[in-house]
């Protein structure tokens, strides 16, 4: 297009009002609405973890495996489980790449909302339960894909955490779990990576739909974060299109031909004209933007497809390895029993509209066969069906061979239709079946490896005894068969670390007895005790803690310092050693403490991450910074962040279950103090730096009972009167007149 022609409409004022309208729908549902020669219509694509761009005649329909070839890249979940933000970045450019050359200008991701329940089918799609991984990786994707010029979609905006009747369910949440839970990760990405846009959410927050929620989009993500792309909708998750604008909606995907509503609401005074010509500002904005975008005809599909390898090694999870028996030698004689189906039919990514046409796929019995030596045996039975249907003369098959095997490798996980976006699961278990087969191969074989592929969190409880070395892979993307014989033959160490913890049982999850709600409501219960901040808070017990991951060698943690920088800024060091035999990577974790008798908080919570990788023997410094915003909590009543004064500790370890290093330091909070009113408590006026000395001395004038006295005269009727609105003292023989509360409360504020 002639850039002249582009530049001359850099603004809506250029276009007349029906013409801004158009801007703020699709022109067709992968497009945004060309507008004459001045507008070109910019093309958006599902692409969390690949690009999905529809080929012919399906641009126009819902066809989600009928798409261009492109990298599919291990999804979030399993992406997020590597904790290294720099290979995010790098996922990020080649998806900017393979976008560019598929003529895409808008990738539509990364998903960053926060696993819940661990029974979400679009789990897969998320990288945490926690928000500072979410929000530390989901930012380096968006800085990779944007390095390139291409524009990411952050999604879903916000507290989309199940899918049952998700375009009309309401989260139902308190503020203070909103800001320290479900919008941090947001927060994150929009401050540091700067998004061209981002996605609203299908449900409803407290009532109001995400489209048409003027705290959300407006106050929150543009007035508060300083947000200044293109918000636009889930595919259908507009109800009202004049609400969703004034409410800060700028771009309904796909269209659903009502412009005219939009000019009719104009012309009668029902929506302010401004409205509609920020909207289609942010449109010119977002085509401006990637106007700049570098242009590529193709790209290496081979370096891509090791781009993948590497990120599925880097993310497999180690989780039990008892005497060793991971990594198996390849050079050995042996034979190795590769026992269940999907170590021949990979399952490698998850179902919905994230669904990629892979350039190719890998899988892991072609990948072993190749790859063990002469003197070693390889096996090979399916051992059951992907679809569930009985076969028990497979299971036999593999018994058989098992029976005769030095090692069997056995490939368990979740069939395809278990987990996908538009439905939850119903259990957490794999399939009876498969753990059945497992507990006859055990019977049989001495040393059993297993290695799992979901896309969600599958319970261990019930087959754990039966392996003596588990590997998670969750869906490990097009390259995951050849990544996972590199990490079982011991080419490469597994690094991969959990970014949700594992429970015992499905009623150990906090949110278990709110999920997924009912009557149009979800509540969210738990509150701030999602995932790990539950488990450990109260000690409950869980098959492998949030952090978890083993590899094939051992780190020592020492020399923990942390050294005060300024008001409420600390610097934290310490040194990571490999103590073992192997190269391999360690992932160090920093957590935030607070040890409370009765807590009001999570006990500890992430709140930096590091991934080192070190030879035998060698050394590494690690360093972190703290600032007043990692110890600060959401009061409600001040309407903001605040850090109260005290003891808090520096945790640091392998996991939320493995701390290794730990020091208390002490901040002098941020002297914030919350407005004391009538109605506050005798026990609030008297805990007040400011009022607690006025309201002693307005007792003394009265001649009313000090708290000091009544300490010692009558403890229990001061215990209850801490509860008691100061209001309510007028009555109760403390002398005390609605006129000495009154100056009392006009003194405070004057200070």
């Amino acid at each position: 297009m002639n850039t002249s022609s582009i530049s001359s409409a850099s603004s809506a004022a250029a276009l007349s009002l029906a013409e801004q309208a158009s801007l703020t729908s699709g022109g067709s549902r992968w497009t945004t609405t060309p507008v004459r020669d001045v507008v070109r219509a910019l093309t958006l694509s599902d692409g969390p973890h690949g690009i999905r761009r529809p080929a012919g005649d399906a641009a126009e329909a819902i066809v989600l495996r009928h798409s261009l070839p492109a990298t599919c890249f291990p999804p979030a979940v399993t992406l997020g489980s590597s904790w290294d933000s720099g290979l995010a970045h790098r996922i990020g450019e080649a998806l900017a790449r393979e976008a560019s050359a598929l003529g895409v200008d808008v990738v539509l991701g990364p998903g960053i909302n926060i696993k819940r329940s661990p029974l979400c089918g679009r789990n897969f799609e998320y990288f945490s339960e926690d928000p500072h991984i979410s929000g530390v990786m989901g930012a380096a994707v968006v800085e990779g894909i944007q390095s390139v010029g291409v524009g990411a979609c952050v999604k879903h905006f916000a507290a989309n955490n199940q899918e049952t009747d998700r375009m009309r369910v309401s989260a139902d949440v308190d503020e203070r779990t909103l800001r320290e839970i479900y919008l941090p990760a947001f927060e994150h990405v929009v401050r540091e990576a700067k998004p061209y846009t981002v996605m609203c959410a299908y449900n409803k927050i407290n009532g109001v739909h995400a489209s048409e929620n003027h705290w959300l989009l407006t106050q929150v993500l543009r007035e508060e974060w300083g947000f200044d792309g293109l918000v636009m909708s889930d595919w259908g998750a507009v109800t009202d299109r004049v609400a969703a604008l004034a409410a800060g909606l700028d771009l309904e995907m796909p269209p659903t031909g009502t412009d005219e509503q939009i000019v009719a609401s104009v012309e009668e005074g029902c929506l302010d004209p401004v409205h509609v010509a920020e909207a289609a500002n942010r449109v010119l904005r977002l085509r401006d933007r990637t106007d700049r975008a570098q242009r590529f005809e193709d790209w290496d599909a081979d370096a891509h497809h090791e781009l993948a390898r590497e990120a599925a090694r880097a993310s497999a999870v180690l989780l039990k390895n008892e005497e060793d028996i991971l990594p198996l030698d390849p050079t050995a004689q042996q034979t190795i029993a590769v026992i269940g189906e999907f170590a021949r039919t990979p399952r490698y990514q998850g179902n919905g509209s994230s669904h990629v046409v892979p350039t190719r796929v890998d899988n892991a019995l072609d990948a072993l066969t190749a790859a063990v030596g002469p003197a070693t045996a390889l096996t090979f039975a399916a051992g059951f069906t992907l679809d569930g249907t009985p076969a028990p003369e497979l299971a036999e098959q593999a018994v058989a061979q098992a029976a005769t095997a030095d090692v069997a490798v056995v490939f368990l996980g979740l069939p395809d239709a278990h987990e996908s976006e538009g439905y939850d699961r119903a259990d957490i278990d794999l399939p009876a079946d498969q753990i059945e087969l497992l507990r006859e191969v055990a019977q049989v074989c001495p040393r059993v490896a297993v290695v799992l592929a979901n896309g969600g969190t599958v319970s261990v409880s019930q087959w754990l005894a039966h392996a003596g070395a588990v590997l998670e892979s969750w869906l490990p993307g097009q390259a995951g068969g050849t990544a996972l014989a590199d990490l079982i033959l011991g080419f490469e160490s597994p690094s991969g670390r959990l970014t949700e913890t594992i429970p015992q049982r499905l009623a150990d999850v906090p949110s278990h007895l709110h999920f997924p709600g009912r009557d149009g409501h979800v509540v969210h219960g738990e509150g701030r005790y999602v995932g790990y901040r539950h488990y450990d808070t109260v000690d409950v017990p869980v098959a492998y803690p949030f952090g978890h991951g083993l590899t094939y060698t051992t780190f020592a943690y020492e020399g923990l310092k942390a050294t005060a920088t300024g008001d409420n800024r600390w610097t934290v060091e310490a040194t990571i050693t490999n103590t073992g035999s192997r190269f391999a990577r360690e992932v160090v974790q920093l957590y935030i403490a607070f040890d409370e008798p009765h807590p009001t908080r999570p006990r500890h919570e992430l709140r930096g991450f590091t991934k080192v990788g070190l030879e035998p023997g060698a050394s590494a410094s690690v360093r972190f910074e703290l600032t007043g915003r990692d110890l600060a909590w959401w009061s409600t009543s001040l309407g903001g962040w605040a850090i109260d004064p005290g003891p808090f500790a520096v945790e640091i370890g392998a996991s939320s279950r493995d701390i290794r290093l730990r020091t208390v330091l002490h901040t002098a909070g941020d002297g914030a103090l919350n407005d004391l009113e009538a109605t506050s408590t005798f026990g609030e006026w008297l805990n007040h730096p400011v009022g607690g000395p006025l309201l002693l001395k307005a007792l003394a004038r009265a001649k009313a009972p000090s708290p000091e006295n009544l300490a010692a005269t009558n403890p229990t009727l001061l215990r209850a009167a801490m509860d008691v609105p100061l209001a309510k003292f007028t009555g109760l023989g403390f002398n005390v007149t609605a006129q000495d509360i009154n100056h009392l409360v006009a003194a405070v504020r004057s200070r």
